[in-house]
């Protein structure tokens, strides 16, 4: 929603994302603009209505600031491709980067083999009660 309500305020591609609890990571074709004004836009959009959601007035929202990065090459593609990817399952929202439902995965999950990511879950043998 954040990001469709910037659209045509601010020229640049949405190329990959994912969006946790505290967090995001984008991957931005800035095309023209500001790289700072693009996420001041994003982030200003989306605090606008999560404040209203949750009823407050004012609050921060977002950290300041954020950590940029200049796509080199492919393979520098592919490997911030695949940590936006992996990062619901790093941060244990998911066993499945395909699963997570806030990230651009379904978008490029052709590009991953079917097992990609994914951490099984623990089992254990015996019985404990449950």
């Amino acid at each position: 929603m954040a990001l469709k309500a910037i659209n045509g305020k601010v020229d640049f591609d949405l190329i990959a994302w994912v969006i946790l609890y505290d967090h995001f990571h984008f991957l931005i074709d800035v095309k023209n603009a500001n790289i700072s004004k693009i996420l001041q836009q994003i982030k200003l959009s989306y605090s606008v209505r999560f404040r209203k959601r949750q009823g407050f007035d004012y609050g921060k929202v977002w950290q300041n600031g954020f950590w940029d990065h200049l796509i080199r090459d492919e393979k520098d593609l592919n490997n911030h491709l695949n940590y936006i990817h992996f990062n619901p399952v790093k941060h244990r929202l998911t066993n499945s980067p395909f699963d997570y439902k806030h990230s651009s995965m379904p978008k490029y999950s052709d590009r991953y083999p079917k097992d990609w990511g994914i951490v099984k879950p623990l089992e254990f043998e015996g019985n404990f009660g449950e």
